[in-house]
């Protein structure tokens, strides 16, 4: 059984950029995307499941704080206690302080890997980091150490 998630932008255009989005879908069942997030990523996916917050308060609240991608999908994650993913580092501390485990990018490929989705982690962070997306060196190598490509 897959594990409901909830997604912002920048792991759907990152994903789609290097020509794997399809990993969410294969890994995760449903994959919402709050309304904020539709207009950020503007790509049309049939598994994609489009999911307005309740919590208006929580997200007016986050906006101060984050970007409206990431207020809304922090608030349909703390609604719906669904495994948000986020890669940006305030909204990733904000849902912790919320209580929400999370994962990010990074950690869909590696649970692609732990699925035998794909065979190496490494090729694929190198293209993430090629499309623009930003992997410190320390998340690299410990995601490297998690996929067993690393002594």
């Amino acid at each position: 059984m897959k594990e409901p998630v909830v997604t912002n932008s920048t792991c759907l255009i990152s994903l789609e950029r290097i020509g794997y989005l399809q990993l969410l879908a294969d890994l995760f069942e449903p994959v919402f995307i709050p309304p904020k997030v539709q207009e950020e990523f503007a790509s049309s996916v049939a598994w994609l499941k489009l999911k307005a917050p309740r919590n208006s308060a929580l997200v007016t609240a986050l906006n101060h704080i984050i970007g409206p991608g990431e207020a809304e999908a922090i608030a349909l994650a703390a609604e719906d206690q669904t495994l948000p993913i986020l890669d940006d580092l305030k909204a990733r501390q904000w849902a912790k302080r919320l209580g929400i485990r999370i994962i990010g990018t990074v950690g869909v490929l590696l649970r692609a890997k732990h699925h035998h989705l794909v065979q190496s982690v490494h090729p694929l962070l190198e293209a993430l980091k090629n499309a623009g997306f930003h992997v410190s060196s320390s998340l690299e190598e410990e995601a490297l150490r998690l996929a067993g490509e690393k002594p």
